[in-house]
């Protein structure tokens, strides 16, 4: 019996011991890659972002790489941002950033230092709460105004434009988002960015005759920066992240914005 129970003891031991080990490699192990994500802290979008956090925050477990969230931009500069492979701006405004922020974003994105990814909010472009125009944004974006948006949400279809392009891969050829605010412009961005999807407006339900602008488009990528980038306007709902067309196209842009 004595044989026995130090047999058993000693099995314990290693099975301990390997557990050990293990659990040490798993949280050893490196992410491939780092991503740091902006959202306002309060306001209507509040939902969206709340959604989107536990949505990334299961994706990049699944996939072996880390978001950090902040809620403003006083944090960013140059050192802060080179930690990050990915900036996600999840319905944060494009004004009211301080100085070094917007300083080191423009760098980021100028240089290639790191991919991006907008929603919704980014294209709140023009003179708002006291802020002016930020000119290097307004140009990222394609040099588009904020007009008007559709305060009282309508459904609307989405068609891809640009099938080939690794952001669309999976996503159908055309999708229904079921609550949004569909921004319009002053203009399309289209002659200054490379378009992948529209929204068509004669499929609101129901039916803003009154807000809408023709060419509308809702996912972009600029090609005239070194960055990798992607717009994607719908960002209000957090239904969107029961919307397997949205999510697709969601995962899709980081891992390309990541390049991974």
């Amino acid at each position: 019996m004595k044989i026995s129970f130090k047999i058993r003891l000693i099995c314990f031991s290693f099975l301990l011991a390997a557990v050990f080990c293990l659990n040490t490699f798993a949280q050893s192990k490196t992410a491939d890659f780092k991503v740091l994500a902006i959202a306002e802290n309060g306001g209507h979008h509040i939902a969206y972002s709340r959604a989107a956090k536990v949505w990334l925050d299961n994706l990049a477990k699944e996939n072996n790489f880390t978001v950090d969230y902040i809620q403003n931009t006083e944090k960013i500069n140059d050192e802060f941002l080179s930690q990050y492979q990915l900036f996600i701006q999840l319905d944060f405004p494009p004004y009211a950033w301080t100085p070094t922020a917007s300083a080191a974003f423009e760098r980021y994105i100028k240089e290639g230092k790191g991919g991006w990814i907008g929603f919704h909010h980014a294209t709140l472009l023009g003179e708002f709460d006291g802020y002016p125009m930020w000119e290097w944004f307004h140009g990222f974006m394609g040099g588009i105004r904020f007009k008007n948006y559709i305060s009282t949400f309508a459904s609307g279809k989405v068609n891809v434009e640009d099938k080939k392009h690794p952001v669309m891969k999976g996503v159908p050829a055309s999708f229904v988002v079921k609550t949004e605010e569909w921004y319009t412009y002053d203009k399309s961005p289209r002659p200054n960015v490379h378009v992948l999807a529209n929204v068509d407006e004669a499929t609101y339900i129901p039916d803003s005759t009154n807000v809408k602008m023709g060419d509308h488009p809702v996912v972009w990528t600029n090609p005239k920066t070194a960055a990798k980038n992607v717009y994607i306007f719908m960002g209000h709902s957090p239904d969107l992240f029961q919307n397997e067309s949205y999510t697709t196209l969601f995962k899709n842009a980081i891992f390309w914005a990541a390049r991974r």
